[in-house]
């Protein structure tokens, strides 16, 4: 038999020596750093995760000794940043799903920032302070990524906002709670905040406000970590404010800009999803492979069963194509003059399926042991799990994605 070894980032036409360079030093942060760390604190409850002391807080330094922050990705020609951005959250999925969410979730504030120009903001919002994602609320989860109301039924109604930010002259007063959800939420030091916005006309969700909120302000409180199924190493929590008071200047989006600030932030968040997913769902498969050669039945290594062979074809070619669709999307959106997010929720959707679904193949491969806690693909089966929900549940995401792809011309 004639077996072509590929790239470490699978069928890859481009694989340079700028970019083996990049996957081989994340590559070894994923491998000696994420991934036993991950499964340390996948044990923990969910307090002693952002504990003093906890193994999560070396993960925040470590990464950013590896020199990808916001300044260093954004001095990058469009065409590098994509390829960086891709390999990146790739391999650091690979390692652990949940660390790899928290760290983009962390960079989200200070790139929104620099990408919308408002240096203010940027310098509030550093490469030192890990940032958090505030957009979902108790009563309102995907909708709130609909602020242009695509998808809603005709006699549908959005009802109470749970957060409303309020603007009095040159001041920002920020009042009501945002939900379990918010990544990094009890320990992110700078949020990007997405809220209804009260002009002096009373709150509207279409025309919201995006803030940069340093969470040390006075009158900002926290709710307890969640206990969750999967992604156990992601913290998560809710977050209140009673009448936190701001600047005009945190303001990085206005009611007329909502819209497109939102557009943004879910493009820029559903391709990397995409990346982080697709690197989840290589590892699951990575497993299977090894396990593979390892695992005797009938006094032969499993992959030379038919239907283990069989399983594992299909499960390398949906890697390869979730793979493939995922950078693809991080090009185009980085150098298009517009970005698209059609495209980037057509990669997160697919890339998360995609992780889902191989896992758990990888886990029926397994046998009895991919149940054990010993065997670290029982882990990646919950984390994907929850991928299928987060940052817009994909059965939202393709209701939206569809409408997004009519052209008003061929009316």
């Amino acid at each position: 038999m004639a077996y072509v070894p590929l790239t470490p980032l699978g069928a890859e036409p481009d694989f340079s020596d700028t970019a083996a360079a990049i996957q081989a030093t994340v590559r070894r942060f994923a491998r000696e750093v994420l991934r036993p760390v991950g499964r340390e604190l996948d044990r923990m409850v969910p307090e002693e995760v952002i504990a003093p002391g906890s193994p999560l807080w070396g993960v925040y330094g470590q990464f950013a000794a590896l020199g990808f922050g916001v300044d260093d990705l954004l001095a990058m020609d469009p065409f590098d940043r994509s390829r960086t951005m891709a390999i990146l959250f790739e391999e650091l999925g690979w390692g652990d799903a949940g660390l790899a969410i928290s760290i983009g979730a962390g960079l989200i504030p200070a790139m929104i920032s620099a990408i919308l120009g408002n240096a203010f903001c940027r310098n509030i919002a550093t490469d030192a302070k890990l940032g958090c994602w505030m957009i979902t609320e108790p009563d309102h989860g995907s909708d709130a990524l609909d602020p242009a109301r695509m998808i809603f039924h005709p006699q549908g109604e959005y009802g109470r906002p749970n957060c409303v930010v309020t603007l009095k002259g040159d001041e920002l007063v920020i009042t009501g709670q945002k939900s379990a959800w918010v990544s990094n939420g009890t320990i992110g030091q700078v949020g990007i905040l997405y809220a209804a916005c009260d002009a002096g006309s009373g709150p509207d969700t279409r025309n919201g406000a995006v803030v940069i909120v340093p969470m040390d302000t006075p009158g900002i409180t926290r709710g307890k970590p969640l206990d969750k199924m999967g992604q156990r190493a992601l913290n998560q929590g809710e977050i209140y404010f009673d009448n936190v008071r701001l600047s005009r200047e945190h303001l990085l989006a206005g009611p007329e800009q909502y819209q497109q600030a939102t557009y943004l932030v879910h493009t820029l968040a559903n391709g990397l999803m995409s990346a982080i997913f697709t690197g989840c769902a290589r590892a699951a498969y990575d497993l299977a492979v090894t396990y593979a050669h390892e695992r005797k039945a009938g006094g032969v290594p499993i992959i030379r069963h038919q239907v283990v062979a069989h399983r594992l074809f299909h499960m390398f070619r949906k890697v390869e194509a979730a793979c493939a669709l995922s950078r693809r999307v991080l090009h185009y959106n980085f150098q298009a003059p517009a970005m698209a997010l059609q495209a980037a929720m057509a990669a997160k959707v697919t890339a998360t399926q995609t992780a889902f679904e191989v896992a758990s193949e990888s886990v029926q491969m397994h046998g009895g042991n991919g149940l054990a806690r010993d065997y670290p693909v029982e882990k990646i089966l919950r984390d994907a799990r929850a991928s299928l929900i987060e940052d817009g549940c994909n059965e939202i995401l393709a209701i939206k994605g569809g409408y997004h792809l009519m052209n008003p011309e061929l009316f």
